[in-house]
């Protein structure tokens, strides 16, 4: 049995090999963009800034009919190694698409912790990714419920299975750190009636190593008619402890004015079960596309920090976005 192991183990290495001889170079890609945030609490100044990474990407096909990708990042913000969002995708073309990211994947549950109609911007991170910090910075940011990620995880997906149906899984192992103990998620989305979309996903959050392991759920639906989309999603958090029970709430709705310009509105709610006071957050946004350049603008506010009732967590922000596409 050991010999037939690395007979195979072998076979599949000089493949993976040949493979990589013939792939072929990498591409590079990028985006231009320009950003200016703030908000009224805190001392920052300057409130600029723009984008700063490059993606290397290359693809080939084996003789199989597979096709595999590789992609990795280089983010300045990164500052320890500069390397950031790393992959490999493996696409079977019929069976599934397999992928393992070195860093910055998202488990089958966190790909839709809130997947709300919105123009630019989710209720709750125009004001949090804001430079402005200052002011309340003790206070936690509630954003919305997901589940575990790690470097080194694994994740499937396929919308071949059953028509209309996506599935996804994925699995986070165990590293000693950051995730005590493995986790798996799972999610299925309908999109087989014209307009609608439903979807389910449930999965762990095992960081602390059986203490406080929770499970996570959410649910969402979406519905298009003509311009106008309109959203709903509610999430859980499930614990060995009542008061670490959260749930999260938001709806999100869209209108397409036009074939350049879209506006939305989304708001959220936090439920912390450790706390009496809710976090709100809400965002009314618009983007505007002409040619290979997007002007997308934000507004939004937050009440409730954290939980906190504290008048330095009442928080409201903006976030203006120029990017080009080449």
């Amino acid at each position: 049995m050991n010999n037939f192991k690395k007979i195979g183990l072998t076979a599949l290495g000089t493949s993976l090999i040949a493979t990589a001889a013939h792939a072929g170079a990498l591409s590079v890609s990028g985006s231009a963009s320009i950003t200016l945030s703030g908000k009224d609490k805190g001392t920052a100044g300057n409130g600029f800034s723009m984008s700063d990474s490059v993606t290397f990407s290359g693809s080939g096909e084996m003789d199989n009919g597979w096709n595999v990708t590789v992609s990795y990042e280089l983010d300045d913000s990164e500052t320890a190694t500069q390397m950031d969002n790393r992959s490999v995708v493996i696409d079977t073309n019929g069976m599934g698409v397999v992928t393992f990211s070195g860093h910055g994947g998202d488990s089958a549950m966190g790909a839709v912790d809130d997947v709300m109609p919105t123009a630019y911007g989710e209720s709750f991170d125009i004001i949090s990714a804001t430079m402005d910090t200052g002011g309340n910075t003790g206070t936690q940011i509630f954003n919305a419920i997901g589940s575990s990620s790690s470097n080194n995880m694994f994740h499937y997906s396929s919308g071949d299975l059953v028509d209309g149906f996506t599935v996804s899984a994925s699995y986070v192992p165990s590293n000693g750190s950051a995730q005590v103990e493995s986790a798996m998620d799972f999610a299925v989305e309908y999109t087989g009636m014209e307009g609608l979309t439903v979807g389910y996903a449930a999965g762990e959050a095992n960081a602390e190593g059986g203490t406080n392991n929770t499970d996570n759920t959410t649910m969402y639906v979406k519905y298009a008619y003509g311009p106008v989309t309109v959203g709903i999603q509610e999430s859980e958090i499930d614990s060995t402890a009542a008061t670490n029970d959260d749930e999260f709430e938001a709806m999100g709705i869209t209108y397409q004015v036009s074939d350049d310009l879209t506006i939305g509105y989304t708001e959220s709610s936090y439920n912390d079960g450790n706390l009496a006071t809710d976090q709100e957050n809400s965002n009314l946004s618009a983007a505007y596309t002409m040619g290979g350049m997007t002007l997308s603008v934000a507004m939004a506010e937050e009440k409730n920090r954290g939980g906190s009732t504290a008048a330095a967590d009442d928080v409201k922000g903006y976030a203006i976005n120029l990017a080009f596409a080449f």
